[in-house]
């Protein structure tokens, strides 16, 4: 039996990661049973998903510091999976998937409340876990520096994109989607919760570069919630929109078919994040056969593998000029759309889960 442990909140990438694991595992051969740590809060207890755990995370890691040697929490499980960062101790054999360093290589993108009791708790709860999961290769060095994991009990496991991402569209119900978001097909598209990290802010700077003539014709469609500190960029959004410019902020995007629908109905999509664990939302352009623009920092080459125009997330002239590139020249457009779509059917959740169950076997056998 496999646990995978959830956490309450919205679906970001960690939620997609988690929600497709549940969806997969089972054909590769794993009983999976969900939990969620209950929510601290006044006026009772949420619970996002599955069944609760024995108490909250909060609790569990108090008594955890207090008793360090003695404490085991009691799960009904051959081993646990823990999909975030809430890892304390337990008496089966606990695998973390551990998406990034973020907080601590670079806590200036992150949210500073209790910054650094949740950066000490983190790397404490790192110590727990008996084997690791890696999103990329280029995480594991950053895992090892920031949290001391140890190289050795490190598996790297690539997410990626369900099947359905791969076959045919159904054009009439993109066309459908998009008539009820008023766009015109073809437009620029980012997709990610807008935070400093994203670089949306460049991103609509080199949009802006772009000749007016053709910001008229192909819209700016920036989809993501608001996420910590994106005051400065949704101001800029609105007064792009005030001035006449053609730029379209979608921020209740969550039913999966929509999204699918928005990437097949653009034209280019960019991604000019400064980092990423992954960035899940480049494989899904590619396989809706977007062309993409993508940074070339962090992880973001190790998952294009050359499929996508790489540019200086810091340089907006060049990320313009490759904008431009993809609308104009037919020829490296089309490169990147079948480099991108093999590339996209190499990435596959169904790959994810038979990887990652073959994670839980090495664990079990030792």
């Amino acid at each position: 039996m496999i646990e995978p442990g959830l956490t309450g909140g919205r679906l970001d990438g960690i939620g997609v990661y988690t929600r497709a694991l549940m969806r997969h595992l089972p054909r590769a051969g794993c009983t999976v049973h969900p939990y969620s740590w209950p929510r601290v809060r006044t006026g009772g207890a949420g619970i996002s998903i599955g069944r609760p755990m024995p108490q909250s995370f909060e609790r569990a890691s108090l008594v955890d510091l207090a008793m360090p040697s003695a404490h085991r929490v009691h799960m009904p499980a051959d081993l646990f999976h823990v999909t975030d960062y809430r890892i304390v101790r337990m008496d089966c054999p606990v695998v973390a998937t551990l998406h990034d360093a973020l907080p601590i290589k670079y806590p200036e993108w992150c949210n500073p409340r209790l910054r650094k009791v949740k950066n000490w708790l983190q790397r404490k709860a790192t110590a727990k876990a008996d084997h690791v999961i890696a999103l990329s290769c280029f995480a594991i060095d950053e895992l090892v520096e920031c949290f001391g994991v140890n190289p050795q009990q490190v598996s790297v496991v690539y997410c990626g994109v369900d099947d359905e991402w791969l076959e045919p569209a159904d054009n009439a119900a993109v066309a459908a989607t998009l008539a009820a978001y008023q766009l015109n097909p073809g437009y620029f598209l980012t997709v990610g919760t807008l935070q400093p990290r994203k670089n949306v802010e460049r991103l609509l700077d080199a949009w802006l570069m772009l000749p007016k003539a053709l910001r008229d014709e192909r819209a700016l469609v920036v989809v993501g919630a608001r996420g910590w500190r994106c005051e400065a960029l949704v101001a800029r959004l609105e007064a792009a929109r005030a001035e006449g410019e053609n730029v379209v902020w979608l921020d209740k995007v969550t039913d999966p078919q929509a999204l699918r629908h928005l990437y097949l109905g653009a034209g280019v999509f960019a991604f000019p994040s400064l980092y990423e664990g992954f960035g899940i939302p480049v494989v899904e352009a590619f396989a809706s056969r977007v062309p993409v623009v993508a940074s070339n920092a962090s992880s973001l080459p190790e998952v294009t593998q050359g499929a996508a125009l790489e540019v200086d997330p810091l340089d907006t002239a060049t990320m313009a000029e490759a904008l431009h590139t993809l609308v104009r020249d037919a020829r490296e457009r089309a490169r990147c759309i079948a480099a991108g779509r093999a590339r996209a059917e190499q990435l596959t959740w169904q790959a994810t889960a038979r990887q990652t169950a073959d994670v839980y076997r090495a664990v079990l056998s030792q």
